[in-house]
């Protein structure tokens, strides 16, 4: 009875921390801003604004029609007036006013024609894109402008003045849909509604601002406006990532289909990757502001796109990293690369990206069991997952891998009394009961290394002197990947007698780095600004260097 009060207890420890994180993006709908006209503002253009604004819940069609008109006769003024700054903002606030009656309205533009007014003598259609995922028919086309959100992951709002109407791409698919897309379930992309005029016709496209810097209407090439920051805030607060942390870590076997490679913006063959691998008890979401500060960089927009690992934490992590190595060999049939990827791990999500740039051959093996593969007798299904998991090839496709508060010779948490009551919380899978019990009856005993009573848990193989921590940290890394470490240093000492508060120094340093950043915060790195700002100084060397 004590020791289950004791358990309930640590659970309720462990989900104050998580629910501290609870506010990290909240997104609510507001009614359009009125339209504010200047004293040098077309009157005829105002009055098709106010009159679009004053119908657009009790006629829809007619104020579409009065937002055309507007965005036409807008665009007109631009033609003669490029540089004119009153006739792009009613402009793009025309454009997003038809993409808010048309999503009011549940209007399909993309698959069937609009035709507007008493004669219809204005027609507003959309246009296909050859490849069916960009299709914009399958997407809700949100304008930013009708979105307020704040958090502590999204406070910075990374937006680009230009034209058009920043938009938020939103489609939910199937657990099916979303594996064959290797994408999450939920997709939130930053797109940029443009409307053109062909006589009659508007015609509305879809623009990616993280493909394309301008755009050109009606014969004049100009800046592409955008919001990066609002899709990044709506994946936060409507698909709440960061809420499977700590279930994944207790139960991680009732979370295994989470685990994927997902892009988090379409995919680009001429961009390099940057894969983000998160760590123990945590989701994607921590990545969110460093990935909405680096798009704020054109160089970086231009030349990068963003995938995430997501995994259950509470899997060892050599497992994870088997998972994720099963991941990329399925995704690159799908989406073939041009350029090595860039992973940038943090916490034990480094530890998983060491073992993609390690040649261990069967240096693992033997420590574990003293003899080779071949020479152990154990059922063929337990082998098999054993050998994926310990006998380890670098992955060519790697270029770079950036460590971000990496514990490479374990943590003291994880062995203490904290560790021994996360690792006794860890439901191990099914599966990997009957591998434990394997192992212990063909492992060769080590009294220097964590003993197995049970298969180990992500807890247990961050240990510092668990078998594998032991084994992996006697093995280099493999010569001519390149890699960085960036280190946290709350301030309690010296480095290297230094701490984040979870990793001391001794254990996230690697002497072959190219380089190591001291970055002033706790284990958060990734939340830090002046870590941020070391990556995207790594990112610029690597493009550089190419």
């Amino acid at each position: 009875m004590k020791s289950e009060r004791f358990k309930n207890s640590a659970v309720l420890l462990l989900a104050a921390i998580v629910a501290g994180c609870s506010q990290i993006a909240v997104v609510s709908e507001k009614p359009p801003a009125r339209f504010q006209a200047t004293s040098g503002t077309d009157q005829d253009i105002v009055k098709a604004i106010e009159r679009a604004q004053g119908l657009q819940r009790t006629q829809p069609l007619i104020a579409l029609d009065a937002y055309a008109k507007a965005a036409r006769d807008a665009l007109g003024e631009l033609n003669r007036n490029p540089a004119s700054a009153d006739s792009r903002r009613c402009y793009n606030f025309a454009v997003a006013g038809i993409f808010n009656v048309v999503r009011e309205a549940k209007l399909d533009p993309w698959t069937r024609p609009l035709r507007l007014g008493a004669n219809s003598e204005l027609t507003v259609t959309g246009t296909r894109e050859p490849e069916p995922q960009r299709n914009p028919a399958l997407y809700e086309l949100v304008p930013t402008e009708s979105l307020s959100f704040h958090g502590a992951y999204v406070k910075d709002h990374v937006t680009k003045d230009g034209i058009g109407a920043p938009l938020v791409a939103v489609r939910h698919l199937t657990a099916a849909e979303a594996a064959e897309l290797f994408t999450a379930p939920e997709i939130y992309y930053s797109v940029t509604g443009v409307a053109e005029f062909e006589g009659s016709r508007c015609v509305l496209s879809i623009k990616d601002p993280l493909a394309a810097e301008t755009v050109t209407v009606g014969g004049h090439t100009y800046p592409l406006a955008a919001n990066f920051t609002a899709s990044l805030a709506m994946t936060l607060a409507d698909a709440k990532p960061q809420k499977l942390g700590l279930v994944r870590l207790l139960r991680p076997q009732e979370y295994a289909a989470t685990a994927r490679v997902a892009r988090m913006e379409p995919y680009n063959p001429n961009k390099t990757v940057v894969l983000v691998v998160h760590g123990l008890m945590d989701t994607p979401a921590t990545w969110v502001p460093l990935i909405n500060d680096l798009r704020s960089d054109k160089y970086i927009r231009h030349n990068y796109q963003f995938w995430f690992y997501s995994y259950p934490s509470g899997y060892p992590y050599p497992y994870s990293a088997l998972i994720l190595r099963q991941e990329l060999d399925a995704i690159e049939k799908k989406f073939p690369l041009r350029k090595k990827i860039v992973v940038i791990g943090h916490s034990m999500g480094g530890c998983i990206s060491r073992t993609l740039i390690t040649d261990t051959g069967n240096k693992l093996w033997i420590e574990a069991f003293g003899r080779p593969p071949a020479e152990i007798e154990m059922p063929a299904q337990s082998k098999h997952l054993l050998e994926e998991a310990i006998i380890l090839k670098h992955r060519p496709e790697i270029g770079r891998v950036i460590f971000m508060s990496t514990p490479h010779r374990g943590s003291d948490l994880a062995s203490n009394w904290i560790g021994r009551i996360g690792s006794m919380l860890v439901k191990t899978p099914s599966k990997l009961i009957t591998i434990g019990q394997t192992i212990r009856e063909a492992a060769t005993p080590d009294p220097a290394a964590l003993q197995l009573k049970r298969f180990p848990n992500s807890v247990d193989t961050l240990a510092p002197n668990n078998r594998f921590v032991v084994a992996i940290n006697k093995v280099p890394i493999t010569p001519d990947i390149p890699y960085y470490s960036i280190v946290g240093d709350r301030g309690r000492g010296d480095t290297p007698k230094s701490s984040d508060g979870v990793v001391p120094y001794w254990s996230s340093h690697l002497d072959g780095a190219r380089s190591e950043f001291i970055a002033p915060c706790n284990h958060g790195s990734p939340l830090n600004p002046q870590a941020i700002a070391e990556v995207h100084r790594i990112l610029k060397l690597n493009t550089q260097s190419r």
